[in-house]
């Protein structure tokens, strides 16, 4: 089982940088795909960024993509998320989670953090 917690939410005036952090437990976290996943209210969650084991492999939904940054240190057991030019639609809970494939992170086997909420400010 993987504990994972969440921290670097808050408040931040449109165009402005934010970053997230989720700290993981275990002695395997390099083993683990992680993403980072957001829900604004009446909206389904949506996969955000998401990082293979070593970091090889990342992608994003277009709507970030060239502003938001998804890397790890397996060193330190965490997973960043790099939030630059924040737009008031980027307001949501952002939640972390990880799962031994990459392709399986929105599946059963999931673990999930507890969120963080960032809310970005026009």
């Amino acid at each position: 089982q993987v504990q994972l917690v969440e921290s670097g939410g808050g408040l931040v005036q449109a165009g402005g940088s934010l970053r997230l952090s989720c700290a993981a437990s275990g002695r395997t976290f390099s083993s683990y795909a992680m993403g980072w996943f957001r829900q604004a209210p009446g909206e389904e969650r949506e996969l955000v960024a998401r990082i293979s084991g070593s970091g090889g492999n990342l992608d994003y939904v277009d709507s970030v993509k060239g502003r938001f940054t998804i890397s790890r240190d397996n060193a330190k057991n965490t997973v960043y998320l790099q939030m630059n030019s924040l737009k008031p639609e980027d307001t949501a809970v952002y939640y972390c989670a990880a799962n031994l494939l990459y392709v399986r992170l929105t599946s059963a086997g999931t673990y999930w953090g507890q969120g963080t909420q960032v809310t970005v400010s026009s």
